[in-house]
C-alpha cells in the first residue's frame, strides 16, 4: 500500500477516514477469495500433477500458505502481476519428510496444513504469529491424534507452535467439536484422500455444518473428490483422488460487502466486479441483511450493482449472523447509524477469531458514544449522536476495514494499524480512498 494516504503519529501509522459527500456510487474491484484461495493450494498440492489457479488472492494469509508449500518441497509457480499459481502435487506424498513452515496469522493454513502434515509420514515444526499462538486448535489435535498423529507442544498445550509426527494415512472414525471453528472439520476434509481407509468424522457439537464447511465439500466436488453427510455424520471414502485442472477464484465476497455496506450508509449505488448470485461464499447472505436495510440489488454484467435507501435512512433489525460471522463488525457500523436498535445475534464463537471480535465492537462503539451491549451469543445496539475518534483495530484486518466505515458520516474518524488488512486485502484503503475522490 501507498503510504501517500497514511498519517505517522507517535511512530504510528493512521488512516483518517475522509468524510463522504453525500451519496458514494461507482465500481470496485476486491482481491480473490482467502477461503477459497487457501482451500485450493491445499487441494492442488494433494493432487497428482499440476494444478494452475487463477484470481489467487495475494495477501499475508496466501502468501504464508505458499511460502509453506515451498518449505516443504513442492514446486510452486507464482506469477502474482497475473494472480496465477501453478503447483506441482504429489497425490498426497510431500516432497520433504522435515522441515519447518511457519503459518502467520492464518487460520485456514495453520488448521489446514496441520491436518496434512498430521497424515503423512514425516516430522515437522509449525510456527506461527502471536496472534495464532492464542486461537483455537485443540479439537483438531486431539482428532489427529486419535488417528495416530502426535504433538509436541513447543510453548502452551493446544497451541501452536508444534513438532508433529504423522500417522503416514493410518485413518479410523474421529469425533470432533467444530462449535469453536468449522476450520477443523473443513481441514480433515480436505485432507481425506491421504487416508488408507474411509475418512468417517462424527460431529458432537450441536453445529453440524455451516458456510466455509459448504464451501468445502463444493470444491471438493469440483475436483473430484465425493463427501457424504448425514448429519452429524461426514465419510470420504477410501481411495479419492483430487484431479487437476485449471481452476478460477472467486472474488472475496467478505471484502465486497464492505463496499456494498458502504453504499447503503450513504444512500448510493456500488458494483463489485465478478460478484454474482450464483457464488458459493457464505457472505452472499448478507447482501440479504441489507435487502432488508431498504437496499436494492441487481444483477449487471459486471456484477451485482447495490442501490442503498435514500440518503442512506434505514431501520434497525435483529438478524441471526452465525453462518456469515465475518460480517458482525459490518452491521455493527450500520447500526450505530439506523433509526432504532439492531440486534446481532448467535455470534459468540467471533471472540475465538482474530481477536475477541464481540468485546472490540463493544469497546470501540463506546468509544464513539453509541450504547453497545454484549450479552451471551447477541450484541445489542443503540443508535445514537457519534463523535470522532480514533479507533483501535486489535491487529484484526475486519475491524480495520469495517470500522473505517464510520468515518463516511463523521468527521474525526482515524483508524490505528490500517495496514493489518493486508492479511486479506492489502490494498483496502487505497481502493476506499479512490473510490471517495471519483465522487
Amino acid at each position: 500500500m501507498s503510504n501517500s494516504i497514511f498519517e505517522t503519529f507517535n511512530n504510528e501509522t493512521l488512516f483518517r477516514v475522509p468524510l463522504a459527500n453525500g451519496s458514494v456510487s461507482g465500481t470496485v474491484q476486491v482481491p480473490g477469495s482467502k477461503s477459497i484461495t487457501n482451500r485450493a493450494l491445499l487441494i492442488a498440492a494433494l493432487a497428482k500433477g499440476r494444478t494452475t489457479l487463477s484470481g489467487v488472492l495475494f495477501s499475508d494469509d496466501s502468501r504464508h500458505f505458499l511460502s509453506s508449500l515451498q518449505s516443504l518441497g513442492f514446486n510452486v509457480i507464482i506469477d502474482e502481476p497475473n494472480k496465477v499459481v501453478s503447483v506441482d502435487g504429489l497425490g498426497g506424498d510431500i516432497p520433504n519428510e522435515t522441515g519447518t513452515i511457519n503459518v502467520g496469522s492464518a487460520g485456514t493454513a495453520a488448521r489446514f496444513l496441520t491436518a496434512m502434515l498430521a497424515l503423512s509420514s514425516g516430522e515437522y515444526i509449525i510456527e506461527c504469529s502471536e496472534q495464532m499462538k492464542k486461537r483455537p486448535m485443540q479439537p483438531l489435535f486431539d482428532a489427529l491424534i486419535s488417528v495416530g498423529a502426535s504433538f509436541e507442544y513447543l510453548e502452551n498445550d493446544g497451541h501452536l507452535p508444534v513438532r508433529v509426527k504423522g500417522n503416514s494415512g493410518d485413518c479410523k472414525p474421529v469425533t470432533m467439536d467444530i462449535h469453536k471453528s468449522t476450520q477443523f472439520l473443513s481441514a480433515l476434509l480436505l485432507v481425506a484422500p491421504m487416508a488408507k481407509s474411509d475418512m468417517n468424522i462424527h460431529i458432537t457439537s450441536q453445529k453440524t455444518d455451516g458456510a466455509y464447511i459448504r464451501i468445502t465439500r463444493n470444491m471438493m466436488t469440483e475436483f473430484g473428490v465425493d463427501t457424504e453427510f448425514a448429519s452429524p455424520d461426514y465419510k470420504v471414502p477410501a481411495g479419492s483422488q483430487y484431479d487437476v485442472m485449471d481452476y478460477f477464484i472467486e472474488p472475496d465476497v467478505s471484502a465486497a460487502c464492505y463496499y456494498y455496506a458502504l453504499g447503503t450508509l450513504t444512500g448510493g449505488s456500488i458494483t463489485v466486479k465478478g460478484v454474482y448470485p450464483e457464488l458459493m461464499q457464505g457472505d452472499m447472505k448478507f447482501l440479504g441483511v441489507l435487502e432488508r436495510l431498504g437496499a436494492n440489488l441487481e444483477n449487471t454484467a459486471d456484477g451485482i450493482q447495490l442501490t442503498g435507501p435514500k440518503d442512506g435512512v434505514y431501520p434497525g433489525i435483529e438478524a441471526d449472523l452465525n453462518d456469515f460471522s465475518d460480517q458482525t463488525m459490518t452491521l455493527a457500523v450500520l447500526a450505530a447509524y439506523a433509526t432504532s436498535k439492531t440486534t446481532i445475534k448467535n455470534v459468540s464463537h467471533i471472540r475465538l477469531q482474530e481477536c475477541d471480535r464481540m468485546q472490540a465492537i463493544v469497546n470501540e462503539l463506546t468509544r464513539i458514544g453509541i450504547d453497545c451491549k454484549a450479552d451471551g451469543t447477541n450484541i445489542t445496539i443503540t443508535p445514537g449522536p457519534i463523535k470522532g475518534t480514533t479507533l483501535e483495530t486489535y491487529d484484526d484486518h475486519r475491524m480495520a476495514m469495517a470500522f473505517s466505515l464510520l468515518g463516511l458520516k463523521t468527521e474525526g474518524i482515524i483508524i490505528k494499524d490500517p495496514m493489518c488488512c493486508r492479511k486479506t486485502f492489502e490494498n483496502y484503503f487505497e481502493v476506499l480512498t479512490d473510490l471517495l475522490e471519483r465522487q
